[in-house]
């Protein structure tokens, strides 16, 4: 019972930190907001335009052919699969949504990559 105690505490924490960036960031459609959710297993990253609701960009890593982890190395090949349809869609400025993960690691990861392939946080 003790871990199922800490581990909603640990949600309520994020939970909070989500709702307070999302109070400041928004996205349009020429910077969208991009969002980020990890699992255990999976990274799902969406580019979002908040004015009209429509997502603009879209990747799932369980969706692919070759298997991508939900690991650091992971997180940098989903960046540049990302980066690359980002560029497609002519997009090159973002609003990155942490979505209430802490700025580290994998999240860390993602978004130093991003940068690295010419998408402008």
């Amino acid at each position: 019972m003790r871990r199922s105690k800490a581990l909603a505490k640990k949600n309520l924490r994020r939970l909070k930190r989500k709702r307070r960036i999302r109070g400041r960031i928004s996205g349009t459609a020429v910077q969208p907001r991009v969002t980020i959710y990890k699992s255990n297993r999976y990274i799902i990253v969406q580019a979002i335009d908040d004015t009209v609701g429509n997502t603009l960009a879209y990747l799932n890593t369980a969706h692919l052919e070759e298997k991508i982890p939900s690991n650091i190395e992971g997180a940098k090949k989903a960046a540049a699969l990302f980066a690359e349809k980002l560029k497609n869609a002519n997009i090159e400025n973002v609003s990155f949504d942490r979505n209430g993960y802490k700025y580290h690691g994998v999240v860390a990861a993602f978004a130093d990559t991003l940068r690295e392939n010419g998408i402008k946080l």
